[in-house]
């Protein structure tokens, strides 16, 4: 597996394809191989990169609090870029993903070709719910306790969706999160998830931000469906698109969906049709 050496971390990542920089950020409770659906469909066309985030092996999981925090996160991926001669690209983030190229996008907007940002902002809204929560989960990942933060984790009802669906597909994510590492999940969470800022917080900055960007959301993700519809509005030249009978991970959810979905924005984008004036 390729890997490059970037701000003090080894990042790893996986390359299949040719053709315009299509860049896949994951979950917080998933990992790249959560993509393999999209860099199998994706491939035959653009040239695909996923990666783990530092904290997530075989990536480097640094042990120091301060070595994490979301501009951590969004620096890693414009380093990772730097480092494969990548100028620009379509970038496209799943929850904690979606958040870092959300900010990605507004600190580096020139490198981004469109931003595809599915299921984020969870925490945005009912705060102290958020940090009740987080808390509940951190907890096992303190005690090391991968199996019981996998069932904190199925125990959410975004997350339910995925199970009914696909008991399969549930299982195959089961068997990645818990290769995950206790000591990188706590430092994310701590220092990632809970103290980034909310979509609210980055509203401003949101709307001079003119990249075309697709906002993606499940029906049955009560977390992020605020947050997605301010996105929408805020953001000059954005659409948003809201997958039924979905939760969370809606790429792994419905996967042929999110696919032609992503597909249909990227082939609008590259052939100008994208923008507020069409």
């Amino acid at each position: 597996m390729p890997s490059v050496d970037v701000n003090g971390v080894t990042i790893q990542y996986v390359e299949v394809g040719r053709g315009t920089p299509l860049i896949f950020s994951h979950e917080f409770a998933g990992s790249m191989e959560s993509w393999e659906a999209q860099l199998r469909f994706f491939a035959r066309r653009y040239r695909c990169i996923a990666y783990n985030n530092r904290g997530y092996p075989p990536s480097s999981i640094p042990e120091q609090a301060e070595a994490y925090s979301e501009e951590q996160s969004v620096d890693d991926l414009r380093a990772l870029l730097d480092a494969l001669q990548i100028e620009r690209a379509f970038l496209c983030g799943l929850s904690m993903g979606g958040g870092i190229v959300l900010k990605f996008g507004l600190r580096h907007p020139a490198r981004c070709l469109g931003l595809a940002i599915a299921g984020a902002g969870s925490g945005s809204e009912s705060r102290d719910q958020f940090e009740q929560g987080m808390n509940a989960y951190l907890a096992e990942f303190d005690r090391g306790d991968i199996e019981g933060a996998l069932r904190v984790t199925a125990e959410n009802p975004t997350r339910v969706p995925l199970r009914r669906k696909d008991p399969l597909g549930w299982n195959r994510f089961a068997d990645q999160f818990l290769r995950h590492s206790a000591l990188g999940s706590a430092r994310t969470l701590r220092e990632v998830q809970i103290k980034r800022r909310t979509i609210y917080q980055v509203e401003a900055d949101m709307r001079t931000l003119n990249a075309p960007v697709l906002v993606m959301v499940g029906d049955d993700d009560a977390p992020c469906i605020g947050p997605a519809l301010l996105m929408k509005r805020s953001l000059p030249n954005a659409g948003l698109i809201v997958f039924p009978r979905s939760g969370h991970a809606i790429n792994l959810e419905e996967p042929d969906l999110f696919n032609r979905t992503l597909q249909d924005f990227l082939d609008d984008v590259e052939h100008d049709a994208w923008s507020p004036d069409s």
